[in-house]
């Protein structure tokens, strides 16, 4: 389905919507493993929050976090486009990679943070953003299955509003790198992805649900 705009603005029109490259994407170490050698003492995960603009975002301002890739993730296309995504029925989800150092912030802190990033009580997507291709997921692999598991847990438990969480936890699986043009979207494009972030209404939803968190 197509992202539906909550404004029209010259400078939105660019946002995860508007993108139409082609451009073949390729898919990054397998989900079962770190996307680094152990030796580096780094590890990854893979989570999905609407646009992945604002998930790389959202991330890499913590400590720890090495990079946030954007991509895709969850569904039956090899090699998907962006427009695939969005627009046809893959399956996959808009979704990032996210590279941190363990030593410094543990994957647990780091998925307890997601909940706070994103809408979990939204099946249709993320706020302006609807579609499967939006929509919230955490894909975790044997190993951290079980600490997502926990966190869910006590989202449901110490949410501080009344609507059910409906995030997934999925099984990690290939993830595709998207084009290089979403890549530090944020950061090349700051005017117009603050733009197409606060028109999107995510922040005020964000505080409503979540408050000061």
């Amino acid at each position: 389905m197509k992202k539906i705009a909550l404004f029209i603005a010259p400078l939105f029109l660019i946002a995860c919507s508007s993108a139409e490259s082609q451009t073949s994407v390729t898919p990054s170490v397998s989900a079962d493993k770190p996307i680094m050698t152990t030796s580096e003492g780094l590890d990854s995960f893979i989570v999905a929050g609407g646009c992945f603009w604002c998930v790389e975002s959202d991330f890499e301002k913590l400590d720890g976090v090495i990079e946030a890739v954007s991509g895709y993730t969850g569904g039956r296309t090899n090699n998907p486009t962006y427009k695939q995504v969005t627009y046809n029925d893959t399956g996959h989800y808009e979704a990032v990679e996210i590279t941190f150092n363990p030593a410094v912030v543990s994957y647990e802190t780091l998925i307890d943070h997601y909940w706070t990033t994103v809408d979990p009580t939204d099946p249709t997507g993320q706020f302006c953003d609807k579609g499967e291709s939006y929509r919230t997921a955490i894909f975790a692999r044997e190993d951290q299955l079980e600490i997502a598991q926990n966190s869910l847990a006590r989202v449901k438990k110490d949410k501080p509003f009344k609507a059910n969480i409906v995030t997934p936890i999925l099984p990690a699986t290939t993830f595709y790198k998207a084009e290089d043009y979403h890549q530090d979207y944020y950061k090349k494009n700051p005017v117009r992805y603050k733009i197409y972030r606060t028109g999107c209404g995510r922040d005020a939803r964000l505080k409503k649900l979540w408050g000061k968190k």
